[in-house]
């Protein structure tokens, strides 16, 4: 079970102990050999290198080329054992690669081959290599081995036996784990019982200390050496935690990772890496990761969580390596781990039971700071999770009642400074003790609640069923609905959203927005008008936010809406912010501004900003720590720190405006493999920018593989490639496809192959690189030759054509006509046989197999983009009945008005049809649930109103409707069945009423 993160010290970030860390892994179906993992480590071009159980993979972010035992290993070039215990760049662009048996190995890029260092006289002194560590002179290197410690020159190839010499320590064993040269020039080995030194000019001694403590677990298996920034030694131990040795020469506990009751666990301590931060990472062979931050002394253990995939994959690590961009990795027995520590502007809260700082439901529905700046998340399933910034904890609450199976959606502070509640009805909880009273205005109990806000002694409640207007001194409840006949009736029933503005209360509904002025009665209404362009872009409307130039910035569905004037009483009229001006998506959640005035947006499908004097919209990404797709209506509010939260389904988004990543080194553009006549070229033929290909002889094929070593974000790096002179324009790599130029037949000459990266997210920009390719011509292609032949047919062709061209200008004019009649024909047939096929013979309406064709491809939509879609099932109320009264032709009849009906209430983009009998089906795309609803409650109560005539009769009908929305990965059939057992509920409670299937 994963350890739960210490309370913060004061001073310190209040969100640390929330913020976990997000681990994308590299495993064996992206092309590892094995999953267990043991070196990570990066070459001279920035390409990662992975030494696994099974193997050794090279990777560049999106293919792997694997070395192994076999044969068929990249290349033909054959490790002498797979299993890979330590990797070592070399400046030449190779390796060295400690295997477990088969002794000390060379990469050479230049061939792509292995070349085996001997082992005994004149090479290493045993074939099992534990560990490699530089040297301080140039191209020489350390060899921990189970037989000792060696030093090879790989400039010359010698080898030279290091330990087990006279003078060293007679307890030293020959069995060495690690060895490492500090900058002083002392070489440090672990060995199988304990800590040595061999100082200049002297030999190996042991280490040992004042401290029993720390001199018993300096006498422990020694299997990691690091020093760091300050100079100090780290010293990993195979059950003791962790020691170092500071610059004095003296070793030191470090409380809570020292000695066998530390965070470790009795687990070898494997590896150690600082980050720039100053953070020591330190790896485990089955304790997962234990971090110690040298500024606050802080311990924390990041370890794999069953319940969060994001975690850590696994608990038994091997390595630690940061590359070149500051991903740092980890060797797991689960695959390689990465993580990006420069990515925090946003980051995740997530949930899963197992830890004591993550939340208990994964969806965050409402958002709301309490006047102590406590953070109240309302989460799905009557959950709700208080996170207190200032003490670092969290306190999980349940709602009871009718109450625990639903959404929270509102909080509210009551004028005698409770926190209310509201899911369906409303709850009272204790902002001191947490005791929660379940029914706080008992009418209200079968209600959903939307928004709640206090007015002096009142409280405003929004839901499904209009606004109410609850006196808490009285126990008065007044509710106020929408009147077709009344205009100054508020605009609609669903109040989602309830803002205080000047002078007025703003009430923002799914129909429009109301406006109550103070002492006026009656609402002021604002609507979408499609012949005003500076009406409300659309009805479906939540956020309100000002700026500091009290400019209103408005969330509809249609885009961002706002007033560069804003006067309480209007006129209002907007302005839009939307797909035009660079919004991915248009239905807006939930808008917060920052104190510089931007405009952040939650979205159905990602976050964006916008910045107000300019209206430049920039989309979040995963490089920025953005990993929620998707996000919850009005869920949204600012931390007492400036943060910006955002509810989604998955976690809480947490923005940071004003977090400024470290600087980093740009990342590269690289050609990671190129094949010449499917023939691979050694790596170290790889071009650089501005480097060079040459093609020869008969093949003119050419493969360019190529990828961002950014190593972030795969799926948000757009790649394009064009080859000058060859190319019309750019060639776009379609997403999840692994970059590659390739090539054919091209013609003898010079071209410019151009590569390019685009990366989303705030930092967007884009990389280019470019190598030249010369395609040598072949003998037949000289410049005499080709005038010759171009002779020939030219003589050839004018001979030709006079004698064929009459011939195959009549001859095609009867061959056309005839293909044009036929062609014709079919066409014809075709369509009448498509349409037939596809189409209700009764209503015309889509028959349930074509429904269902086009249902599944908005289904594969949404699992690809995120945005959710519902499905309803509507039945018509005893049907059987209308055919035994007035006859199944009346039946007919009553069938084509009911599908009439139905499809007049349909959006552009929603899918209706016949599903059978009496059934009719809905797929309504970009609907949540609670949208569905509103649209299937509208097409019941026009189904209701309706009077169907029949010759002399007067039929009248009602429905009863399933409303169910998918939830990712669920098959379309899956959602069906939810759908129909909604519907049948609604069947069992009456008839005549929509109900929503569970999630």
């Amino acid at each position: 079970m994963p350890s739960a993160a210490p309370a913060p010290t004061v001073g310190l970030d209040p969100w640390a102990v929330y913020e976990t860390a997000w681990f994308d892994t590299v495993g064996v179906a992206d092309g590892l050999p094995h999953s267990t993992t043991t070196s990570i480590v990066q070459d001279t071009r920035g390409v990662i290198w992975i030494g696994t159980f099974g193997g050794l993979a090279r990777y560049d972010g999106y293919r792997m080329q694997v070395f192994g035992q076999e044969p068929d290993s990249y290349a033909g070039a054959v490790l002498p054992d797979a299993y890979v215990r330590d990797l070592m760049p070399l400046a030449d662009g190779g390796l060295l690669i400690g295997t477990n048996a088969g002794g000390l190995v060379r990469f050479d890029p230049v061939t792509t081959r292995f070349h085996v260092y001997p082992t005994g006289p004149g090479g290493t002194s045993n074939g099992k290599i534990f560990a490699i560590a530089r040297a301080r002179e140039r191209n020489a290197f350390w060899i921990a081995t189970e037989s000792g410690i060696d030093r090879v020159d790989v400039s010359t190839g010698k080898i030279t036996r290091e330990s087990g010499q006279p003078g060293d320590a007679k307890d030293m064993l020959a069995r060495t784990f690690v060895v490492a040269e500090d900058k002083a020039g002392n070489l440090w080995a672990g060995a199988d019982n304990g800590l040595f030194v061999r100082r200049p000019g002297e030999r190996f001694q042991r280490v040992v200390s004042t401290d029993p403590a720390v001199d018993e677990i300096l006498h422990d298996q020694v299997w990691a050496l690091f020093q760091d920034s300050q100079s100090r030694l780290w010293v990993g131990t195979g059950q003791s935690g962790a020691v170092y040795i500071d610059a004095q020469g003296h070793a030191q506990l470090v409380p809570g990772f020292s000695g066998k009751n530390g965070m470790a666990r009795r687990r070898t301590v494997r590896a150690f890496h600082e980050t720039p931060q100053h953070v020591l990472w330190a790896a485990t062979d089955g304790a997962g990761v234990v971090t110690y931050d040298f500024n606050t002394h802080q311990l924390r253990i990041l370890s794999h969580d069953a319940a969060m995939p994001s975690s850590l994959p696994g608990d038994i690590t091997r390595d630690i390596f940061q590359d070149s961009t500051g991903n740092i990795w980890v060797a797991t027995e689960l695959g390689a781990a990465h993580y990006d520590p420069n990515g925090r502007k946003v980051f995740s809260v997530l949930p899963s039971p197992l830890q004591s700082h993550t939340l208990s439901n994964a969806n965050v529905h409402s958002v709301f700071v309490d006047p102590r700046g406590r953070v109240w998340l309302g989460l799905g399933m009557g959950r709700i999770d208080v996170l207190d910034l200032g003490k670092g904890t969290m306190h999980h609450l349940q709602l009871g009642g009718e109450q625990a199976e639903r959404d929270v959606q509102a909080f509210v502070v009551a004028p005698d400074g409770s926190i209310w509640a509201g899911a369906q009805g409303i709850s009272r909880i204790d902002p001191d003790t947490f005791a929660l009273h379940s029914s706080m205005i008992p009418s209200l109990d079968g209600r959903l609640i939307l928004s709640m806000q206090r007015n002096g002694n009142e409280i405003l409640i929004g839901g499904y069923d209009g606004l109410f207007q609850y006196d808490t001194v009285t126990g008065k409840l007044i509710q106020m609905r929408h009147d077709p006949a009344d205009p100054a009736s508020i605009v609609g029933d669903q109040v989602r959203h309830i803002v205080r503005m000047p002078d007025a209360w703003w009430f923002a509904t799914i129909s429009g927005i109301s406006i109550a002025y103070d002492g006026q009665k009656g609402f002021v209404n604002l609507r979408h008008d499609p012949a005003d362009p500076t009406s409300l872009p659309q009805d479906y409307t939540g956020s309100m936010v000002f700026d500091s130039h009290h400019r209103l910035w408005l969330g509809t569905f249609g885009g961002i809406a706002y007033l560069d004037t804003f006067n309480p009483h209007g006129p209002f009229r907007f302005s839009l912010i939307g797909a035009r001006e660079g919004l991915v998506n248009s239905k807006i959640n939930a808008l917060l501004v920052d104190h510089d005035d931007r405009v952040w947006a939650s979205m159905a499908n990602g976050v964006a900003v916008v910045d107000t004097a300019s209206h430049r919209v920039s989309d979040l990404g995963i490089r920025d720590g953005l990993r929620i797709p998707s996000y919850i209506h009005r869920a949204a509010a600012e931390a007492p720190g400036g943060e910006l939260m955002f509810g989604g389904l998955g976690g809480l988004t947490v923005i940071r405006p004003y977090w400024v990543a470290p600087q980093i080194v740009p990342p590269r553009m690289a050609v990671t493999h190129v094949s010449v006549n499917d023939k691979p070229l050694p790596l170290a033929d790889m071009p650089e920018d501005g480097g060079r290909i040459t093609i020869g002889g008969d093949g003119r094929n050419l493969r360019v593989d190529f990828a961002l070593l950014d190593y972030r974000a795969p799926m948000e790096t757009h790649y394009a490639y064009r080859m000058d002179d060859a190319d019309t324009g750019w060639n776009e790599v379609a997403r999840g496809i692994p970059p590659s130029a390739i090539y054919t037949n091209l013609a003898s000459g010079t071209y410019t192959l151009r590569l390019r990266a685009t990366m989303r997210g705030l930092d967007a920009r884009t990389v280019e690189t470019s190598v030249r390719v010369d395609v040598t011509p072949r003998w037949y292609e000289s410049p005499w030759t080709l005038l010759a032949a171009v002779a020939l047919a030219v003589a050839a062709f004018f001979g030709l054509v006079s004698l064929r061209t009459l011939y195959l200008r009549r001859r095609a004019e009867l061959l056309q006509a005839q293909v044009d009649a036929r062609t014709r024909d079919l066409k014809a047939a075709n369509e009448r046989l498509d349409h037939l096929a596809g189409t209700d013979e009764l209503t015309g309406s889509l028959n349930r197999r074509r429904f269902l064709e086009q249902a599944e491809r908005v289904r594969q939509g949404a699992a690809n983009d995120g945005i959710p879609f519902s499905l309803v099932l509507l039945d018509i109320d005893d049907f059987k009945t209308v055919n035994d009264t007035f006859g199944h032709l009346a039946g007919d009849t009553v069938i084509r008005e009911t599908m009439r009906v139905i499809s007049s209430m349909c959006r552009a983009d929603d899918l209706a049809g016949r599903f059978g009998g009496e059934e009719f089906i809905l797929c309504l795309p970009g609907a949540l649930a609670e949208h569905a609803l509103d649209i299937t409650e509208r097409v019941r109560h026009a189904l209701a109103a309706l009077v169907i005539v029949h010759g002399d009769y007067r039929i009248r009908i009602t429905v009863s409707a399933g409303v169910a929305m998918w939830r990712s990965p669920e098959s379309l059939n899956s959602l069906l069945g939810r759908a129909d057992e909604a519907l049948y509920e609604a069947k069992n409670d009456g008839r005549n009423r929509s109900r929503i299937a569970g999630l």
